[in-house]
């Protein structure tokens, strides 16, 4: 019973204060009666918590009844929320008698004499109370929820008190044990320094039986987690992430600048009214933080308005010199703010907000007058003190929403300079965008003095930082205004730079013929003699993107030409970015012994020199050599290595080092490192540029995928939005094409594949070499629904059809896996999959192959464990249609080791299915299945008594999947068909006691 309703919404983010509060809970329910005091700040989620746990307890049959403090200023009603409890349990007929055998908690219900009349009236009204709570937990276990504490009036205070010191949490001597357990919340940034409830919490944490729970803000991950399960479809990637840094990790605030930013409803747990104000904090969301605010004096919010337009956090000098007050008046008002928790004061002598949306609502809150007038004194004093590049960024802010734009400029400039130096290519990009606007603005008289810039030159600076920081297409953009400036008397070198620029940045957008185009052009502008250093690096990029085109043989005589021209002029990293070209275009490319010497000599040569870009672009060639090599493991310290280089450069976002993180995670997934792959993916995401970098991470879908995680297809299909983005195709090809083929939609299989493959061909007629492995997914399509057609006997099933199908999809991997782009055969995973497309082929056209599945077990020994232990059921299916029981069996055996290893449910089901209904595992009453765990005897004796998968989770503390990976492990031990077979096998073999039976 409760009073609450308990929320649908899932719980996210807070596995480890859920399980320590059920952890109290199950110790009430023995008989060790607790509390727990749940603290943290508004709108990080106490009621979530307590209603997950109110829900689960009530499911568990404890009784569970809720009390709220209300907010009702200095005209407090006393006993307010032990009031409301006890209007609850008089409700309920249940509890009648327990209610008559104690009288003076009537009183508390208006039906007898005043509950303060006199010391020792209020001494029996607490005891009456306290043995109200004792007997309710004599006769069934009882959680007692108080919420708002912070609100408590002085005689709720009172009772608790008495409550936790002298009554419900202890036993008297030889009295029975009490099944009772108190969660109270409080919220900790209301409590200023003289809260009436701070004495009492520090006098409650000292009695036994009583601990204290800090719920902290949600780390990053887990917020970008809620904002996605607000809503049933994919999210861009630039929503969640803004919405991730401006929450700070409070759910409340997440769910309210989510529901502005959709323009729908805010969420029903807050005020507000969806609006957004000029600065993006909701109105309502805004005027809850102003609230406190006004509490405050003129003065105090008159330095929390200086304090905002500093920024986040302020100087206590530069604040006292701009808000212009006396000493004492400044530091009487800062004390007020950090009484009341808004601000923050710092071991650094700075004072920051307690939240930034905070700081947001009091700065928009501002007058513009106001506003400029502030920023100008900011500008002023912080100049005063002396132009440094670490106050650059600052004084360039402050000049610009000042209104004094040639100094804005002068700082935006030094501010990019700064921000270059310390590895910085976003704060660049973003400084330098910010002189861009302010160019035409400011007087060339006006414009910095000793430095050669112009429009074009800082147009291109731009496009590079936008390179580096991961913002591919704006980087292309901004190149493209700079061609745009090019006048007909431009300079021809000037020229031609911007064009291969141009070239290489529609290279990292997949834009390839229009690369080819520019650098066809800007190679056309230099004369090759005599060479020029403009000229080998126009050269560098169009050998590049001749490869792309599939024009190899430009590519190497370009290439060729350039690396001698580069080695006369003694150009060391435009020598190590060509022999990366020809690494890859000549012999046997990046996978052969010459391939990988040549890109460790082009490493090594970009280190000497200093440059990164090209370093980066050496290592991962490395890494993805060895990988196409069959040598998993060895790619994976080359690519640690460059993403620490890239990391110490400030490179990480940039386009080489988010090619490594796809590939390290490709690598641990293929590895069968599932639990590190998602790990990695899900601390590297935060990090990952808003446009074009979630494709770095994208290999976990392959993993949610094999696990069963049902958003997986979603979550591909989001890759698919936006600007197009050939990584992120490529792995939403795969999941899709896998996803139809698994629900046996050959249909769609077909559909998705051939999608992927025009969509990754560029609109040519060249095939990518994930063309094999979406043809071996479809064929695995085909081949079920041709067997099914034949075991039914099925004449509308159209067998000629399945087969031209099959043949169709074959020769497509024939094609692709014997011949790449680049006119190679491909290497041990192409070879794979080309043996998996193979052996379902075979199944259409004849039956199932052992001898097929044989090879093709064989071919993923190159270490893909997952697909190895597919192609082994498939096997074991194939050796069952001849009657080769105990080879079938044991390759099952291997494949569910495998499955079982990895998580991977949907296949361990497969698996199972296949053993059941082949008998190849024990017979049903035999005694050679492998032993019960410890965990799976615990499952097995919920199952007797009829929990579903949820169920046993929830009664565990393990996730419904991971529950139903125990039942399906126990049904094949059992070598059961059933839940109910597997029970009825159980009793038989005395594995599960008989329940007693009830009462007649």
């Amino acid at each position: 019973m409760s009073q609450t309703a308990f929320t649908t919404t899932p719980l996210i983010g807070r596995n480890e204060e859920l399980a320590r509060l059920m952890g109290v809970l199950e110790r009430a329910r023995s008989g060790a009666a607790g509390a727990v005091l749940l603290a943290g700040d508004a709108g990080v989620g106490k009621t979530r918590l307590l209603d997950e746990v109110a829900g689960r307890a009530a499911r568990a049959g404890t009784t569970v009844v809720t009390g709220h403090c209300v907010d009702l200023g200095d005209v407090g009603l006393p006993y307010l929320p032990f009031t409301e409890i006890l209007g609850v349990l008089a409700a309920d007929e249940r509890f009648t008698a327990v209610l008559a055998a104690h009288p003076a908690v009537h009183r508390l219900l208006g039906s007898g004499p005043d509950p303060a009349g006199g010391p020792d009236g209020r001494l029996r009204l607490f005891e009456d109370v306290a043995g109200l709570l004792a007997d309710l937990a004599a006769v069934a276990p009882l959680l007692l929820v108080l919420e708002d504490l912070h609100w408590a009036d002085q005689s709720s205070r009172d009772l608790l008190r008495f409550l936790f010191s002298r009554g419900v949490l202890h036993r008297p001597g030889g009295g029975p044990d009490r099944r009772l357990a108190v969660l109270a919340s409080y919220r900790a940034d209301d409590l200023h320094r003289r809260h009436p409830l701070r004495p009492l919490l520090a006098e409650l944490v000292r009695l036994p039986g009583v601990e204290r729970l800090e719920l902290r803000p949600l780390p990053d991950p887990e917020v970008a987690r809620l904002v996605r399960a607000l809503e049933d479809r994919p999210l861009p990637d630039a929503v969640v992430h803004g919405i991730v840094a401006r929450a700070e990790g409070n759910a409340f605030y997440a769910q309210e600048l989510f529901a502005a930013a959709e323009g729908g409803s805010p969420c029903t747990n807050g005020a507000g009214n969806g609006a957004v104000d000029a600065d993006g904090v909701p109105s309502g969301l805004a005027d809850l933080l102003l609230i406190r605010v006004e509490q405050l004096s003129e003065t105090a919010q008159q330095v929390l308005r200086t304090a905002a337009v500093a920024g986040r956090r302020v100087e206590h000098a530069l604040l006292r010199e701009a808000a212009g007050l006396p000493e004492d008046t400044l530091e009487a008002a800062l004390r007020a703010a950090v009484g009341h928790q808004l601000l923050l004061a710092r071991d650094d002598g700075t004072y920051a907000f307690r939240h930034a949306l905070t700081r947001e609502a009091v700065y928009a809150d501002l007058l513009p007058g106001e506003r400029s007038r502030l920023h100008g004194a900011y500008a002023r004093l912080l100049a005063a003190r002396g132009r440094t590049p670490e106050t650059a960024a600052e004084r360039a802010h402050h000049s610009r929403e000042s209104h004094d734009l040639p100094e804005a400029l002068a700082a935006c400039l030094e501010a990019a300079d700064h921000a270059r130096r310390l590895g910085a290519p976003a704060e660049e990009l973003r400084h330098l965008e910010a002189a861009l606007d302010l160019w035409a603005s400011v007087p060339a008289s006006d414009r910095p003095a000793g430095q050669e810039l112009d429009r074009i030159t800082l147009t291109l600076r731009a496009s590079a930082a936008a390179a580096h920081a991961g913002e591919f297409h704006r980087a292309v953009s901004l190149t493209r205004a700079a061609l745009a400036g090019v006048g007909q008397d431009a300079d021809d070198e000037l020229a031609a730079r911007v064009r291969y620029t141009l070239a290489g940045n529609l290279l990292t957008v997949d834009s390839l013929a229009a690369a080819f185009r520019y650098s066809s052009e800007a190679l056309a502008m230099i004369p090759a003699e005599p060479p020029s250093r403009t000229w080998v690096w126009a050269a560098a990029t169009h050998a590049s993107a001749a490869r792309q085109v599939g024009e190899e043989a430009t590519a190497l005589r370009v290439g060729r030409q350039a690396l001698r021209a580069a080695e006369q002029l003694g150009m060391t990293a435009a020598r190590a970015d060509l022999l990366v070209s020809l690494a890859n275009a000549e012999g046997g490319g990046r996978r052969s012994r010459e391939g990988q010497e040549r890109l460790r000599q082009a490493r090594d040569l970009a280190r000497t020199a200093g440059n990164a870009p090209v370093e980066l672009r050496a290592l991962f060639s490395l890494a993805m050599g060895a990988f196409e090599a069959g040598d998993v493991p060895a790619c994976l310290p080359v690519l640690t290595d460059g993403l620490d280089r890239a990391r110490r450069a400030g490179l990480l976002s940039s386009a080489y080092p988010l090619e490594m993180r796809y590939l390290q995670l490709l690598a641990l997934y293929t590895l069968g490192r599932w639990d590190e792959c998602l790990r990695v993916a899900a601390e590297a995401a935060p990090a990952l540029p808003a446009a074009g970098g979630a494709f770095a991470t994208s290999p976990a879908l392959y993993v949610a995928l094999a696990r069963g995680d049902e958003s997986a297809a979603d979550r591909a299909r989001a890759l698919l939005k936006g600007p197009f983005d050939w990584m992120g195709a490529l792995v939403a090809g795969i999941v899709l094409t896998d996803d139809a083929a698994r629900r046996g939609d050959v249909e769609e299989a077909v559909a998705r594949m051939r999608e992927a493959v025009t969509a990754l061909g560029d609109g040519t007629a060249r095939r990518p070499g994930v063309t094999v492995r979406l043809a071996a997914l479809c064929l695995a399509a085909v081949a079920d629904r041709a067997v099914e057609s034949r075991r039914a006997g099925d004449a509308g099933g159209d067998p000629a059809r399945w087969a031209d199908t099959a043949t169709e999809l074959v020769e497509l991997a024939r094609a692709t896996a014997g011949r790449d782009h680049e006119g190679r055969a491909q290497g041990p995973e192409g070879q794979a999959w080309l043996a998996r497309a193979e052996a379902e082929w075979a199944t259409v056209v004849a039956g199932p192959d052992p001898a097929a599945w044989e090879k093709a077990v064989a071919a993923f020994e190159h270490g893909d464990a997952y697909e190895q232990a597919r192609c082994r059921l498939r096997r074991a299916w194939a050796l069952l249609a001849v009657e080769r029981r105990a080879e079938a069996a044991e390759q099952a055996r291997r494949a569910r080791e495998t499955a079982a290893a990895l998580g991977a449910a949907p296949l361990l089901e497969r698996i199972d299915t296949l053993t059941r209904r082949s008998r190849l595992g024990a017979g049903a009453d035999g005694g050679d299945a492998a032993p019960l765990t410890a965990r799976e005897r615990d499952v097995l004796r919920l199952l007797a008594l009829g929990r579903s998968n949820r169920q046993i989770g929830e009664e565990l503390f393990i996730t419904g999947k991971t529950a139903s990976v125990h039942v399906s492990n126990i049904l094949a031990k059992l070598g059961a068909a059933s839940r109910t077979e597997a029970v009825a096998v159980a009793h038989r073999r005395g594995l599960i006691a008989p329940q007693p039976a009830g009462p007649a």
